[in-house]
């Protein structure tokens, strides 16, 4: 059967379908990581948006109930250079497709994804739809064109726990983290508990009491969206600044970097993949970094409010880490836990924790 993916620009991409049949509309993005393709499907921070592997095969290993980040598969879409029917792993129990079919989620493969990355790069991001139903090309331009897009979208409140929720109760711990959850990555959650923490997920709704009641450090999680459209956010953050320590990573670093009183902006094609230099500005150090976000902090701004840069993105010298040490804030850009990705800043949560004074 064939499959089409077009833009909001006019151009188009023909292959065959892949996964659930029908089609979706999200904001087209690129993820450069070369494995880790289930991790990426079940990252909440790829709601409402199209992925395109730029690695030749994606699929080859299957699906397994080991790897994934959350419960459910959140792109709209999914493109490749080619998908595998079949699959080898001993891990595996099913393969890609079926996965996709299970949830369905419509991809396509068979096309150039060369000249649509490069297409993505020149253009920057954009709405697109994958189609894998024969929906004749003009039915699928107006459902496109009827899309919002991703900027002023508060998608993070949609994807976390709806109310406060146990995830670790040690007898003893190491101290207490309030989780405000945007759509946190289940590794996450497993690097604090192996760091002998009690932790305790909370709704992004909630409000700054909420978070601190029974807190030592407010840890607030990656998410899909903008942070910008976070305003009662960003709001509750602000009532609590100086009070008890915050650490955030991803969206969380974003949220933390308007309450500070920096400003975000949208990338024009965004950071995804496990191959992102980052440097430590403290020791100098280098690691390569797992990524997956949009929109970035302002440098100017934060340094205007008093934050520190504390890490730098080597490929666009964009803010990937910053402190703020009279409010007791500290956040990355990346993701520490990796999930797909190197783990050069695993250690990066056990930083958190001393920041915390834990």
């Amino acid at each position: 059967m064939a499959g089409i993916l077009l833009l909001e620009d006019g151009r188009r991409f023909q292959g065959d379908a892949f996964g659930a049949v029908g089609s979706a509309v999200g904001e087209v993005v690129f993820n450069t990581a070369m494995s880790g393709y289930q991790e990426v499907l079940t990252d909440p921070s790829y709601a409402e948006q199209i992925v395109v592997m730029t690695t030749s095969h994606v699929g080859n290993t299957g699906v397994n109930d080991d790897d994934p980040q959350s419960d459910r598969i959140w792109p709209s879409g999914f493109v490749a250079r080619e998908f595998s029917r079949t699959y080898s792993s001993h891990r595996a129990n099913r393969g890609l497709g079926s996965a996709l079919i299970q949830q369905r989620v419509p991809a396509v493969h068979g096309i150039d994804t060369r000249a649509l990355v490069r297409h993505i790069r020149q253009r920057g991001a954009m709405k697109g739809i994958v189609c894998t139903d024969g929906t004749d090309l003009e039915t699928l331009a107006e459902r496109l064109n009827a899309w919002p897009g991703m900027a002023g979208r508060a998608l993070a409140t949609q994807v976390g726990v709806r109310s406060p929720t146990v995830f670790c109760a040690p007898k003893q711990p190491r101290g207490r983290v309030a989780l405000v959850d945007g759509g946190v990555k289940r590794h996450i959650l497993h690097l604090l508990e192996r760091s002998g923490c009690a932790v305790t997920l909370y709704p992004i709704t909630a409000t700054w009491d909420d978070w601190a009641a029974d807190a030592d450090v407010v840890f607030f999680s990656n998410g899909p969206g903008d942070p910008a459209a976070l305003d009662g956010v960003v709001r509750q953050i602000r009532r609590g600044l100086g009070k008890k320590p915050m650490v955030g990573i991803c969206l969380g670093h974003q949220l933390l970097g308007l309450a500070v009183g920096a400003r975000t902006f949208k990338l024009k094609y965004g950071h995804r993949g496990a191959n992102h230099p980052v440097r430590d500005v403290a020791t100098g150090r280098v690691e390569i970094t797992s990524q997956n976000h949009g929109f970035c902090i302002d440098r100017e701004s934060l340094l205007a409010a008093g934050g520190t840069v504390s890490h730098v993105h080597l490929n666009d010298q964009t803010v990937a880490g910053f402190r703020h040490d009279e409010h007791r804030v500290m956040s990355v850009q990346f993701h520490p836990e990796a999930s797909p990705g190197p783990h050069d800043s695993g250690g990066l949560v056990e930083r958190f924790l001393v920041f915390a004074g834990l």
